[in-house]
C-alpha cells in the first residue's frame, strides 16, 4: 500500500489540490447525509475532505466508517482535524481509533514536543497514514501565538520552531494560513520538497488561491467558501482550476 503523501499526491494529478474542510456548526442537522452529499457532488473537483473535532462528536463511529468509506470509493483521502495533542501513549491510542475509522492522516499539534511526535509520525506511518502538523493558523490572532518569539537554542518565531520540529520528524505537512503568504514562502523556501503545505483561509477569511499555490502551498484547504456559496460545484471548478 502506497503512502498517504503518494495517495494524496496521486489523486490530486487528476482531481486538483483542494481538500474540502466540510466544517458545518452544532446547529447543522443530518450530519452524515450531508457529508456523503457532498463527497458524491463534489468530489471530482476534491483530493481529500477533512473532518474537524466538533463534527465528528456527534457521529457514531458507524456513520464516521461510513463517510471515510464513500470518500475512498470516490478516490478521496480523508483527515482528521482534531489537533492531537497528548502524550506519547495516548496520541497512539487516538490514532488507532481514527485509523479503525477509516481516516488516512490526522492533523495534530506540535507542542506536544519533538520526541511524542516523532512517535506519532514513526506509529502513523508504520499504518502507511500521515501526519499534517500545525505550523501557522489562518486567523488573525494566530499572530498572537505562532509570531510569538522564542528561544530555543537561538531567538526565532513560534512557527520556525514548528517548521523545525516538522521536518526533523518527517511529518507528510504542515498547515499555514492562506492568510500569511509571506510565511508560507518561508516555509515553502526551507522545506522544499521535505513535506507539503496545506492551507485553511482561502475565500471567506481572505485568503487568496493564485496567491498562495504561487507562494508555495500544495493544497487548499476550503470549507465556508465552498459550503455556503449559491452554486458550490462551480466554486469547487474554479479552485480547483487555480490549484492545477
Amino acid at each position: 500500500m502506497a503512502t498517504f503523501k503518494t495517495r494524496l499526491s496521486q489523486i490530486s494529478k487528476s482531481n486538483g489540490k483542494v481538500i474540502l474542510a466540510n466544517d458545518y456548526d452544532s446547529s447543522e442537522k443530518n450530519l452524515q447525509n450531508k457529508t456523503i452529499q457532498n463527497i458524491k457532488k463534489l468530489n471530482p473537483y476534491l483530493c481529500a475532505i477533512k473532518l474537524n473535532f466538533h463534527l465528528l462528536l456527534p457521529l457514531s463511529s458507524k456513520e464516521i466508517i461510513k463517510i471515510n468509506k464513500t470518500a475512498h470509493d470516490y478516490g478521496l483521502q480523508t483527515i482528521a482535524d482534531i489537533k492531537l495533542n497528548d502524550i506519547g501513549n495516548t496520541n497512539r491510542v487516538t490514532t488507532e481509533h481514527l485509523w479503525n475509522l477509516g481516516f488516512d492522516a490526522v492533523i495534530a499539534n506540535p507542542i506536544m514536543g519533538l520526541d511524542s511526535l516523532k512517535n506519532l509520525v514513526k506509529s502513523s506511518h508504520k499504518e502507511k497514514n500521515g501526519v499534517i502538523t500545525l505550523c501557522h493558523m489562518s486567523a488573525p490572532e494566530a499572530r498572537l501565538s505562532y509570531d510569538m518569539e522564542i528561544k530555543m537554542g537561538k531567538k526565532q518565531q513560534l512557527y520556525q520552531l514548528f517548521l523545525n520540529w516538522a521536518l526533523t520528524a518527517k511529518v507528510d505537512g504542515i498547515v499555514v494560513g492562506a492568510t500569511f503568504p509571506k510565511i508560507i514562502q518561508y516555509c515553502s523556501k526551507q522545506a522544499g520538497k521535505n513535506l507539503s503545505i496545506f492551507s485553511p483561509g482561502v475565500g471567506t477569511q481572505g485568503g487568496n488561491a493564485s496567491e498562495v499555490i504561487s507562494s508555495g502551498t500544495d493544497y487548499l484547504i476550503v470549507g465556508r467558501t465552498i459550503l455556503n456559496a449559491k452554486n458550490p460545484v462551480n466554486v469547487a471548478k474554479e479552485l480547483q482550476s487555480q490549484s492545477i
